[in-house]
């Protein structure tokens, strides 16, 4: 099942008000189609704010505030949505692995 990653509005959003396997041209601009599953060039999985906060198990407000200092995981931002690329999402996360508490 195709899916159809829009900028500026939310996949999740054009899922649940058109079929889930197209969604007509004439409502759609800078469209990319993806096979579920696959991978193409510069296409990646974007995490919302709520599903990047479960993978991290820390609040939304955490992610808003880090995004403020500067200092959270990289996003993107896309109308007025906050997106988490996956694969940069998880990079974040394996610099900011420690081995002891004593690390900076």
């Amino acid at each position: 099942m195709p899916l159809t990653l829009t900028k500026g509005r939310a996949r999740e959003r054009l899922a649940s008000r058109r079929s889930p396997t197209r969604i007509p041209d004439s409502h759609v601009t800078n469209a990319v189609t993806v096979t579920a599953g696959t991978s193409v060039a510069g296409a990646d999985r974007l995490l919302t704010t709520k599903d990047a906060a479960d993978v991290l198990r820390l609040s939304t407000s955490w992610l808003a505030k880090a995004r403020m200092r500067g200092d959270g995981p990289p996003y993107v931002k896309l109308g007025g949505s906050i997106r988490y690329l996956e694969s940069t999402f998880v990079r974040w996360m394996k610099v900011h692995q420690r081995l002891s508490t004593s690390e900076q």
